[in-house]
């Protein structure tokens, strides 16, 4: 089972600050986000190291493993919205928790205090 669903506006303000604060482009900051966010589910839940998806622009796709297809449907059913949702719902939990504040110091020279 493939899903499918738009990032919300706090992952990809989430995403914006990571580029921000390591000079990358969004989209770079954007899969980084994903990849960590969908790791520590499938952590949890199947104890799987290793996510594939995609990410065209805010639209994110991705086959979770066997272990997390079934707690995500258990989960759509018990509350009357699709998987893609709740997955979604799981994913923005994670929008900043790999955050970390970075002092004027650490910052490569020339890059504007916040």
């Amino acid at each position: 089972m493939t899903l499918a669903f738009e990032v919300s506006d706090r992952l990809y303000e989430a995403a914006q600050e990571w580029a921000d604060r390591r000079l990358e482009d969004i989209d770079e900051a954007m899969e980084t986000k994903v990849e960590q966010a969908l790791l520590e589910i499938e952590h949890l839940v199947s104890q799987s190291h290793d996510v594939e998806f995609e990410v065209d622009g805010r639209e994110i796709r991705y086959e979770p493993t066997e272990e997390l297809a079934a707690l995500l449907s258990r989960q759509a059913e018990g509350s009357g919205i699709d998987e893609s949702a709740v997955l979604k719902m799981h994913v923005d939990l994670y929008a900043n928790a790999f955050l970390d504040e970075v002092t004027d110091e650490q910052k490569p020279p020339g890059t504007p205090s916040e």
